[in-house]
């Protein structure tokens, strides 16, 4: 059962989010927060695995995407407020499901330039209202940065390289054909942020690499950092490897890599997506019974 409501974020800005609820008694909540270039409809999939385990989910369209779009601008066009007002959004979501369900705890599910917000959302001091967090397909943006020129938009398929010849130029995003064909027929689906965004994107992620700035992550919270070893968004690895030495040299006790062979970009919509979710159910089931715990 899904329900859907719009968060006001200022401005005028509403952000159309969706929420679906377990049949059976909630264990959890978790918040979805999606990629670049998509929307939340296509975690339908995935928020059924959830609450079929007993979560309750939300999940929302980022401003400038889906049903998110700012009036008058076209999709990507994150509006005034850019990259920040796409990470203040995270918290008002937050905020949102926490007034519901103030005694569950709460994991944010964050996918792509979703984990790279999130990143952000935690260093911004946001760790004080989750319980857990998972970062889908992310890097460490700051080793990114030296590869890409900030003064041009992002096009998703430079991405597509490591795969030609490709039979679309989205390969790069799941070995499932029909997940990567749907993707491309999506008309809300395949574009970039715009230039200044996209900027401040990366700009705001050399905090990551700062040891003082994520040691205001408080210290316990469990992080899973979980990606595919096809993905080239982490630059075969090594990315995800930065990104977990920084949260532990500024100080965090639990963070936890895992690698799927052969998987691509999209973990969870990858032909082995049955296997990654046993896998971060089983994750999140622990991490919720360590907070219980403590």
């Amino acid at each position: 059962m899904s329900s859907e409501f719009t968060v006001p974020a200022g401005r005028g800005v509403r952000i159309s989010a969706v929420r679906w609820d377990p049949t059976s008694e909630a264990v959890g909540v978790v918040v979805l927060v999606h990629g670049m270039g998509e929307h939340i409809g296509r975690y339908e999939e995935t928020a059924q695995a959830l609450i079929d385990d007993g979560y309750v989910v939300f999940g929302y369209d980022h401003r400038g995407h889906g049903r998110s779009q700012l009036a008058g601008r076209e999709l990507g066009d994150l509006g005034p407020d850019g990259w920040a007002g796409l990470v203040s959004d995270i918290g008002r979501v937050v905020d949102t499901a926490r007034g519901e369900f103030p005694d569950l705890p709460l994991i944010l599910l964050a996918h792509s330039m979703g984990s790279f917000a999130t990143q952000q959302f935690l260093l911004d001091g946001g760790s004080a209202k989750v319980d857990a967090v998972v970062l889908s397909g992310t890097a460490a943006l700051d080793g990114l940065e030296p590869a890409l020129d900030l003064d041009a938009e992002l096009d998703l398929s430079m991405f597509n390289a490591p795969f030609a010849p490709a039979r679309t130029d989205f390969d790069w995003l799941s070995r499932d054909e029909k997940v990567v064909d749907a993707y491309v027929a999506d008309p809300l689906c395949g574009f970039g942020i715009d230039q200044e965004s996209g900027r401040e994107m990366f700009v705001a992620a050399r905090r990551i690499a700062e040891t003082a700035a994520v040691a205001t992550i408080r210290a316990d919270l469990p992080i899973l950092i979980a990606v595919g070893d096809r993905d080239p968004v982490n630059g075969g690895g090594g990315l995800v490897d930065l990104l977990a030495a920084h949260f532990r040299a500024g100080g965090l006790e639990d963070v936890t890599v895992r690698v799927f062979k052969d998987a691509r970009h999209e973990i969870l919509n990858e032909t082995n997506r049955s296997e990654v979710r046993d896998d971060l159910l089983d994750w999140m089931a622990t991490a919720v019974d360590k907070g219980a715990d403590e």
